[in-house]
């Protein structure tokens, strides 16, 4: 089935995040695997080619063009190139929003030049030790004193919590308020007593630097407050449906990449004097997966549609998230059934697909949580 929701831009545009993927990812992304983290040339590199700041405003050095499709198009190319270790998504999918709609103009002026350049790497700080998806129990407390939050913490889980420059962290400004007394702090690189932990050890996402992160007693200019006080448990609800559906993107994406995948190997791969795609079972396991992969599709494209209008609903995100990386996860599995014993050899991008699919239900809100979601709109 053709898909109907890209145009002209948007080809031309895929056309330069797959030759950028094919010269500056494909070839290093092992090497960075194997480094838990990639360059911060890198970062530059895409900044240097627009793949970072389309979103932004062009008096802010951006491309000047908010259109989701074009996060689609880098999202799913990326996924292509096999590039699960490098963490744009994070910054031009879900940091990007928050910067956009609740920085004010100064800060504006101050972050979006280096987040379109690539010289200013991002990341938010949600999750902490004792709270993942009940963003209500975090314990992090920004206590205002003068012209300073006094901010005091830990995050982990933090994706690019590395190599980050600009922080995006969710903490108390007011701990006996519940939700409405929690804010956005953005911490620089630098800031004394910001300090981060070990780079996490995964069991996939190799190449991604994830990371724990201390708060000590920094002292944040109050001019870093993102957006009001008290106001930042709504932001990141308003937020949060275009993480997730950042998330199916990345799901459908695979799930088609591996099955073609293994497509090809089905039929080039033989046993008992024929291709094992010639039996029933590998052609109904390719038949039904096709089928589920289609049906994907087709929803999450309409959701990309829903997003652009602004018509998006939690409920419609938490279906796409939910749905699409729970397919990940039998797509990848019954694939690598197909691939046999080679399958298990991590030489093959099945193997690596099947480690890196696992995170997939969990972050950005787990598949429990995203029904949780549904069935509380639905009124139950």
């Amino acid at each position: 089935m053709e898909r109907q929701l890209f145009d002209a831009d948007h080809d031309a545009f895929r056309e330069t995040v797959r030759a950028f993927c094919d010269k500056e990812i494909v070839p290093h992304h092992d090497s960075w695997e194997a480094a838990g983290i990639v360059p911060r040339e890198l970062w530059t590199a895409a900044g240097e080619v627009g793949l970072l700041g389309f979103m932004v405003p062009e008096e802010y050095g951006g491309g000047g063009v908010r259109d989701f499709r074009f996060n689609a198009v880098l999202l799913e190319e990326a996924a292509r190139a096999h590039a699960s270790g490098v963490g744009f998504s994070l910054h031009t999918d879900i940091v990007s929003a928050y910067l956009l709609d609740y920085a004010n103009d100064e800060q504006k002026a101050r972050w979006l030049p280096g987040f379109s350049s690539g010289e200013t790497i991002t990341a938010i700080a949600m999750s902490e030790p004792g709270a993942g998806s009940d963003l209500q129990g975090i314990q992090t407390t920004a206590r205002r004193d003068g012209d300073d939050y006094v901010l005091n913490g830990q995050k982990t889980f933090i994706s690019n919590g590395i190599l980050a420059d600009l922080v995006i962290v969710v903490a108390k400004t007011d701990p006996a308020a519940g939700a409405q007394g929690i804010s956005l702090i953005v911490v620089e690189r630098g800031m004394p007593g910001f300090e981060r932990g070990r780079n996490l050890d995964k069991i996939g996402l190799k190449a991604q630097d994830t990371a724990e992160l201390f708060f000590d007693n920094v002292r944040v200019p109050a001019a870093n407050l993102l957006g009001e006080e008290g106001q930042g448990f709504v932001y990141l609800m308003q937020k949060l449906p275009q993480e997730r559906l950042a998330i199916a993107v990345i799901a459908v994406a695979a799930c088609e990449n591996v099955l073609d995948a293994t497509l090809s190997y089905v039929k080039e791969r033989t046993a008992f004097g024929r291709p094992i795609g010639s039996f029933q079972n590998s052609r109904f396991v390719i038949a039904e997966l096709a089928t589920e992969i289609q049906i994907a599709r087709v929803f999450v494209d309409r959701c990309i549609t829903e997003l652009n209008a602004g018509t998006l609903t939690v409920a419609e995100a938490a279906m796409a998230k939910w749905w699409t990386t729970e397919l990940q996860k039998k797509v990848v599995d019954r694939c690598l059934q197909l691939y046999g014993g080679y399958g298990f050899m991590t030489e093959y991008p099945i193997a690596k697909a099947y480690l890196d699919t696992r995170v997939q239900t969990i972050y950005g809100g787990t598949t429990e949580i995203m029904k949780e979601i549904i069935g509380r709109t639905m009124g139950i």
